[in-house]
């Protein structure tokens, strides 16, 4: 080893050594998280305008995921250097997105666990482990997405199914409530949603045979406020769309969270596919409310509108992914609106305060619709349904995109989505419904890598549905984008590549190899009047800031 590449070393090894990478490994005694001040439903409403806190999933009720700070902006992003590093114990696939109150960084784990670390140097405090029995029944992988705080009251939602309160100063488990039964394949990953005193939480499992709905809990004491089944039953509006008894089995998980209206008193959440999922003739009909957006009213839980992107889906296109809501001006008046990047690869401006289609194109390469009708409705390309043989579709089952967080910036007024550019094959079988089993009809299969076909960054202008500009990514990406007011969108890839790019051109300003995928939106928050960036990559939450 000559002296230069000696001395490299060196200065690693040191630098290791002087930072708290993994601070939880050094042995502790739960403590008590420092006094903060209790998270109101007033600072919910407002948690745009304090920037430092990341208060909720989306960071606020319209989930733009936009953040107003600005330290860290286009000029000095290059700059930027690893502060912590967060290491999860159990080996598996980090999908958190941590919430920061005053200082305090909460993060989940997989499968169904929760820790409390200093948000300045990633510090434990305390960590809350949900005892999970042996045999679940889980579709996509043993993960948890995040939580909600109300008051000094996290609540959080576990693979068996439950929702948990816990308290945010000690981690000690204020109630537990069963939502529904894990052995019949129900299962909980996302983060709840508070408004106003209730917790309002979705559930997974549509590869079970399920009936999806979303639920409204008291979040004092864990009582069913309502509850809105996204099939509707017997004599209900729109069951006749379901063939026969298939409502009963038909999936449409609520498995993404949703945001909300504090004008309109709306809660807007994403339902997923019916089931069985590739054979459509088990289920003839649109098969409402699966693949849609529902508008409910968020006291009572009543539907107040809907808007079904894909009926009669035969593809898997869950509309699962987070609405953004913005208000903009569209065709010479200011509209309020929902913008939703679907996994059927077509982007869609929506009138949240009715359900109106305003506009909507392609985002992703598609073959199965030749367009939208003036209503939104896709106009099917005959012959596109799954055969038995199978057939080759574009998007895959994966979408044009998924459930991937995107992100809306303030300043640019564009739309940004991690989009995919891929085909697959498409086949249907025929399948009978056992309680606890998994219920799809059938799959799909890649005739070549998945990083053989395009993956980008697309940003989007929602008046138009046009794409303004692209960043390509090699391999894909499936990770979530957040935008800031220094001119930033921060997202990743599948290899581990974390970075930044320019929110008005897509240049490229910023980035780091972490070394395993990225499979989460990144946040952004300040201590002590420092802005830091957190992601998570692996099972290795990272923590950056400008260089000293």
């Amino acid at each position: 080893m000559n002296k230069i590449a000696s001395l490299l070393m060196t200065l690693l090894i040191a630098l290791c050594l002087s930072m708290p990478i993994f601070a939880q490994e050094d042995p502790f005694e739960t403590v008590i998280t420092p006094a903060f001040t209790p998270i109101t439903w007033e600072r919910l409403l407002n948690a745009g305008d304090e920037p430092e806190n990341w208060l909720m999933y989306s960071g606020t009720l319209d989930s733009q995921r936009y953040s107003k700070l600005d330290q860290i902006n286009t000029s000095n992003v290059a700059t930027m250097e690893l502060k912590w590093a967060y290491q999860i114990p159990v080996i598996d696939r980090a999908e958190t997105v941590p919430l920061v109150v005053d200082g305090i960084m909460f993060i989940t784990e997989a499968p169904s666990n929760l820790v409390a670390v200093d948000a300045a140097t990633g510090r434990q405090y305390w960590r809350y482990d949900h005892e999970l029995p042996d045999d679940l029944r889980i579709c996509c992988g043993r993960n948890n997405r995040g939580v909600a705080i109300l008051g000094e009251t996290l609540y959080m939602s576990t693979l068996d199914a439950h929702l948990v309160a816990i308290d945010a100063r000690t981690g000690n488990v204020l109630w537990d409530v069963t939502v529904a039964n894990y052995e019949e394949g129900y299962s909980k990953t996302a983060a709840p949603l508070i408004v106003k005193d209730k917790v309002v939480t979705g559930i997974a499992g549509g590869e079970f045979g399920i009936r999806g709905f979303i639920d409204a809990y008291n979040a004092e004491t864990g009582e069913l406020e309502w509850r809105t089944y996204t099939i509707p039953g017997e004599g209900e509006p729109g069951n006749d769309t379901w063939s026969g008894d298939s409502w009963k089995t038909g999936g449409s998980a609520t498995w993404i969270t949703g945001a909300y209206d504090p004008d309109e008193n709306l809660v807007y959440w994403g339902t997923g596919n019916p089931g069985p999922d590739w054979n459509g003739d088990a289920r003839l009909g649109d098969n409402l409310y699966s693949d849609a957006a529902m508008a409910l009213n968020g006291d009572t839980g009543e539907l107040v509108w809907h808007f079904q992107f894909t009926p009669h889906d035969v593809h898997d296109y869950d509309a699962i992914q987070v609405p953004i809501l913005a208000d903009i001006e569209f065709e010479g008046r200011t509209r309020k609106v929902m913008m939703w990047a679907n996994r059927n690869a077509f982007f869609y401006t929506i009138d949240r305060t009715n359900g109106r289609f305003l506009i909507g194109k392609p985002f992703a390469t598609q073959t199965w619709a030749q367009g939208l009708d003036v209503n939104g409705r896709p106009i099917r390309v005959p012959g596109m349904e799954p055969t038995y043989e199978g057939i080759m579709v574009s998007p895959p089952i994966t979408g044009g995109t998924n459930w991937y967080s995107p992100g809306y910036s303030q300043q640019t007024g564009l739309f940004y989505v991690t989009s995919f550019d891929g085909e697959q094959e498409f086949f249907k079988r025929d399948e009978e419904y056992e309680v606890g089993e998994r219920f799809t009809g059938g799959g799909g299969s890649y005739k070549q890598p998945m990083d053989a076909f395009h993956s980008s960054i697309r940003a989007i202008n929602p008046v138009t549905a046009e794409i303004e500009w692209e960043f390509p990514i090699m391999p894909r990406s499936s990770a979530g984008i957040t935008t800031t007011a220094g001119g930033l969108v921060f997202t990743g890839s599948a290899d581990g590549y974390f970075f930044a790019l320019d929110a008005a051109t897509g240049e490229e300003l910023w980035h780091i190899s972490l070394g395993r995928r990225v499979h989460a939106a990144p946040i952004t928050y300040a201590v002590n009047d420092q802005q830091f960036v957190s992601i998570a990559s692996g099972n290795v939450v990272y923590t950056f800031g400008l260089r000293d």
